[in-house]
Order: structure tokens, then sequence, then C-alpha cells
């Protein structure tokens, strides 16, 4: 019954109201580094999941409206969105086809209160902490739960998150824990107006507002010797006591931040757990019991990958510090860890692993061992499946697979293509292109070009 109610959640989420379509338009909006009308088409684009016909005049709309960004009103923006021509026509004409719009990428925007570089809201008490939030006192503390009585409730409506176990043949398996709309709610507030201005680690790329995977894998281009690393069950070994440190190292109070960590982290059921499916040996499936059933990051809350990104920040400031000293560079996008460098690196790469995993233990994490590769020059070395031997790049294996299947779409049509019955193949198709514009401009224009021909 859980599982069938997660999955009519995970169905409901692609298909927000329109004003959340709005909103999440003016937070790219806001994000975008410059104010013109090619960067918030694109930037549009994104969050849409590709280049809708209503976003050129809408976004002509929203420069006519605003001459410059207002970073301070985010609200009005969005109810400029709301009520544009356009936009209003685009959400009639999506409600007859019963294909509503959907948001494919969320965007942080700004926060209203402080800019990015500046200090937290002043929150001195859990009354405050509630204005923030819309919220009454009443209502913020039950949804926090700090006392965990979700996890002993029965099965219910008041449950603040559903779960949906994902099998994975050979591996362990991965659990969500889908946070349900009034939660989702505040962890996203939370995540704008106060989450999203505490710095993280410059080694950071995943999750980070102007930095991304292909901004993590230039930094290790031309290397003598590239090594990846991978942590398991990232979300889940956060803790609630590594969160509440971390709120109460950026100078959030003692209430406010127990208050955030119970919004922001969970304890799963022991019903979930054990509906555990089959995968992985009986160590890791032990060890993912443990840390699922301590109060950790959710996987599938908006608020867990940014304060994931800020629990580790030590993490990070230790590898880097471990590779600095054989002169080497560390990234790290979510759990992936990328080291490069030159001879020094190249001559005991295994001694410094052995370091790197030590490190990680030490903070309470694991790396796992099959995932960890050693790529000298002469081999494909690759970034978060990027390749960097020289540049920034595209595989040329991941080039011919998505060539052949436009040229496929081409000859016999996309419908022939679509083998996991994606809902919006045309859109799937548009991103993986502009994945490969973002890293070879030549190749995704070609890829481009023979796209305009599919018959749709």
């Amino acid at each position: 019954m859980a599982a069938t109610t997660a999955s009519r959640v995970l169905a409901r989420t692609p298909r927000p109201l329109p004003s959340s379509v709005a909103a999440s338009l003016a937070d790219a909006f806001l994000a975008s580094e410059v104010w013109a009308p090619k960067e918030l088409i694109r930037t549009g684009a994104f969050v849409m999941g590709a280049r809708r016909r209503w976003l050129t005049p809408l976004v002509g709309d929203v420069m006519s409206a605003f001459v410059r960004a207002p970073v301070d009103a985010p609200r009005l923006l969005t109810s400029v969105i709301l009520r544009a021509p356009d936009f209003i026509e685009a959400v009639r004409k999506a409600d007859e086809r019963r294909s509503p719009l959907r948001i494919h990428h969320h965007v942080v925007g700004p926060s209203t209160s402080q800019p990015p570089s500046g200090p937290l809201p002043r929150i001195d008490s859990i009354p405050d902490l509630a204005v923030l939030l819309d919220l009454d006192v009443g209502r913020l503390q039950w949804l926090a739960d700090t006392k965990q009585w979700n996890r002993r409730a029965r099965p219910g409506p008041l449950h603040h998150y559903q779960y949906e176990w994902r099998a994975r043949p050979g591996r362990i398996p991965r659990l969500l824990e889908i946070p349900e709309q009034r939660m989702r709610r505040v962890q996203r507030t939370l995540l704008e107006r106060v989450l999203g201005l505490i710095p993280v680690n410059g080694a950071a790329h995943g999750f980070v507002p102007g930095r991304s995977a292909v901004t993590g894998a230039a930094h290790h281009t031309g290397s003598d010797i590239v090594i990846s690393l991978d942590l398991t069950t990232f979300f889940a070994r956060v803790t609630a006591g590594r969160i509440f440190g971390t709120l109460r190292q950026s100078g959030l109070s003692e209430p406010v931040s127990h208050v955030i960590t119970g919004l922001c982290t969970n304890a799963v059921p022991p019903r979930v757990l054990a509906a555990m499916p089959p995968g992985g040996s009986p160590e890791e499936r032990f060890a993912l019991r443990q840390a699922l059933a301590t109060s950790h990051l959710p996987q599938g809350a908006p608020s867990s990958p940014m304060l994931a990104n800020l629990a580790i920040r030590r993490l990070d400031s230790r590898l880097t510090g471990w590779a600095d000293a054989v002169d080497a560079t560390y990234t790290r996008y979510a759990d992936d860890l990328a080291f490069s460098g030159g001879s020094t690196l190249a001559k005991r790469p295994d001694a410094f692993i052995r370091g790197v995993q030590r490190i990680i233990e030490d903070e309470g994490h694991l790396a796992n061992p099959r995932k960890t590769r050693v790529r000298r020059q002469g081999v494909r070395q690759t970034v978060t499946g990027i390749v960097v031997n020289q540049r920034a790049n595209v595989s040329r294996a991941d080039f011919d697979r998505l060539k052949a299947t436009i040229h496929n779409c081409v000859l016999h049509g996309p419908h022939t293509q679509n083998h996991r019955s994606l809902d919006d193949f045309r859109a799937h198709l548009l991103g993986r292109i502009s994945w490969v514009e973002s890293l070879n401009p030549p190749r995704g224009a070609r890829l481009r070009q023979e796209f305009l021909r599919i018959r749709w």
C-alpha cells in the first residue's frame, strides 16, 4: 500500500500548479548571470526541459516590466509571469491536452532578504522562524517532528513522507523519501531564504548555483593522472547531529537550529525498512538500515543537496589539503570525488587513495571500492562522465549513441526509439543535445541539425 501511494505521489510531482511553474521560472530568471532576453530564454528552457514557443514572448513581457532584475521582489516577478497572456495561453492549451506544464529542473534564485554573499536573515527564536516560513508555531513544531512521532505512527495521511524503494540489480537498493506538499514547501523556503546563503567549500560543484558537472570536470583537464572515488549512501550518512552542528556554526541559535534540523531530516519507519528489496551484501544492507533508521538527510527533499554540501565542508577542506600536499586538484560533485595531478601524484596513486579513504572514514562516510578508478594519460580520463584528457568533452560512445538514436528517429519515427516510454521524448532528446552542446558546440550543432529533420 505504501509503495502504491508513493508511486502516486511520484506521478503527481512533475505536474505542478501554474503558480509553481511561474515561481520556478521567476527563480531561474533571477539566478541568471545576465538580465538579457537570450539568457532568460535559455534559463527558462532549462527549467521547462526544452525551449517552448511561449518562452520568447513571455521573456519580452518580463523585460518590459523590469529593466533590471527584481532581486528583491521575486513574488512580484512571479505575478507578472502568471498574468502574461502567452503564459496563460500555454497553461490553457496544456490543460486541453491533459498534459500540464512540467518543471524539469529547479534553479535556486537569490534570497529576498539578503544578497547571496551577505549574512543570514535574523532568526532569533522559533516564532521568528515560523514567521519566515509563513506558519504558526504549532504547525511548525508538528512539521519538525523533533520527537520522531512519524516514525512510530501508523501509516496515514498525516505522515510527512512517502517512500519508494528502487531496486538496482547487483547493488544495494536505494530509498526515495518523498516529502508531502506542505513539507516540501517549507524545505524549499528554507533553501531559498536560509540555507542557500551559507557558503559552501570551493571544491563542491553539485547543487551550487553557477557550478555544475562541467565546471567541476574542467579543473581536471590535461592531467597526468585522474583518480575517481564514490561515496556510498551519501545522504543517509549525513546525520541530524552533523546538520545541527553545521547550522550552529553558521550563527543560528540552538532552538532554531534544532527545529530546522527536524524539518530537514527524517528517520525511516521500521515497516519501510522491512520492505527493503534484495540487493547488496549483508554488511551493506545492515549499514543502510542503520543509517536510514537514524535521523538523516532524506534523498528526495529539496533541502538535502545543499545541506549535504554544508555538512561535509570539513571533509572537502581535508581532502583539498591532502591533494595540495602532492600538488593535485580536488573537486566533488555530490557523491563523486575527483583528484588529478602531475608526476608527483602519478608516482604513488595507491598510497594517495589510502589516505583519501582514511579521511573519508574519519568523517563518517565510506568510499565504494568497486567505483574507485585510476586513469593515466593514454586512456580515456573521465570525471562525472565527462572526458577530460585535453579539454572537457562528451565521450565518443555517448555521442555515437545519441547520433544513432536521432538518425533512427528520422528514418523510422521517434516512437520507435522511445524505449522507456517517456512522456516527452522530444524534450528528452533536446536535453541530451543541449548537454553535448555545452561540452562540444560543433558536435552539438550537427546533432541539432539532424534533430530538425525528425517528423513529430
